[in-house]
């Protein structure tokens, strides 16, 4: 079926002439007959009959007309969806998060995203960095948000810094080190709360042990999340070694204090991951974008 012809039958059928029709598309009157007449003449069926100085559907073109009503505005609507998506207002992102930007930034960056682009369909799995990096090399999620970036990363990937924050060693206020300046040989004789294997802090921690010729701390309880960690050393149990990002409210009312280890200023890398040379959904990109202006990646801690 000539759908040409069909979309100018359809003009003239829902305006009531052909003037009118030719005035909507800017086609010449004798034009538009002779294409629908062309038409007709395809379809072995008449549309339109004489009515006193103007024009009339047949029972086949009011049949007809009613379909194309319907046909043109699924047509329509298959031109917004897809102007939606292209724009970037509607779509879906997969992501994957490590536990600190899962629980203390990606929230409050999602809430603010989705206030914008309510029709965006997000999806989020946290799990430590090789989960999250193994996510999106099976492309299983559209990009990879990493709190302690690890230290080398596969060609098909790239990172993009957002900022920084420190690593702290942490205590309960009532350990005897707290808010002491002590050396890393004696720190790391301490047992220590840490998240589960694959994490990068704490595989930070045991780089940083290597570094120094010195033997590895002790995981004396292990967990698979950073609330629970934290609430043990809160109770008295231990130390940690973690992002100034989880545990500086609970340091500035006095649940947890710093030690000072001397010499040891680490950094902790917050970085978004995708795929290189895979360009990303407009709505993916639209998010990325939004979350480099947010206040904390405008202003490092």
């Amino acid at each position: 079926m000539n759908l040409h012809a069909l979309r100018l039958f359809h003009v003239i059928a829902s305006s009531g002439s052909v003037t009118r029709a030719s005035e909507q598309l800017n086609i010449s009157q004798p034009a538009i007959t002779a294409q629908v007449k062309k038409f007709e003449k395809e379809l072995g069926l008449n549309l339109l009959k004489p009515q006193g100085r103007g024009i009339a559907l047949t029972e086949a073109g009011e049949k007809l007309a009613a379909h194309a009503t319907r046909l043109f505005a699924v047509e329509q609507q298959i031109e917004q969806l897809v102007l939606d998506y292209q724009s970037g207002a509607k779509g879906a992102i997969r992501l994957a998060a490590t536990y600190l930007p899962a629980n203390f930034l990606l929230p409050a960056w999602i809430a603010g995203f989705k206030q914008k682009y309510e029709q965006v369909e997000m999806s989020i799995t946290t799990t430590n960095s090789a989960g999250a990096m193994k996510l999106l090399l099976n492309m299983e999620a559209d990009m990879a948000v990493f709190g302690g970036a690890a230290e080398e990363w596969e060609d098909s990937i790239q990172m993009e810094q957002l900022f920084e924050d420190e690593l702290w060693f942490v205590v309960s206020p009532l350990h005897p080190y707290a808010g002491r300046k002590i050396g890393l040989e004696e720190m790391v004789k301490q047992p220590f709360v840490m998240r589960e294997e694959g994490s990068s802090t704490r595989e930070r921690l045991f780089s940083l042990c290597r570094t120094y010729n010195l033997p590895a701390p002790r995981v004396a309880l292990q967990f698979n999340g950073l609330h629970e960690a934290i609430t043990s050393v809160v109770a008295g149990y231990g130390a940690s070694f973690v992002s100034s990002l989880v545990v500086r409210d609970y340091v500035e009312r006095g649940a947890l204090c710093r030690v000072d280890v001397e010499g040891i200023r680490l950094r902790n890398t917050i970085g978004v991951c995708t795929r290189r040379k895979e360009p990303l959904s407009a709505a993916a990109d639209h998010f990325i974008q939004m979350i480099r202006q947010s206040p904390y990646v405008q202003t490092p801690v």
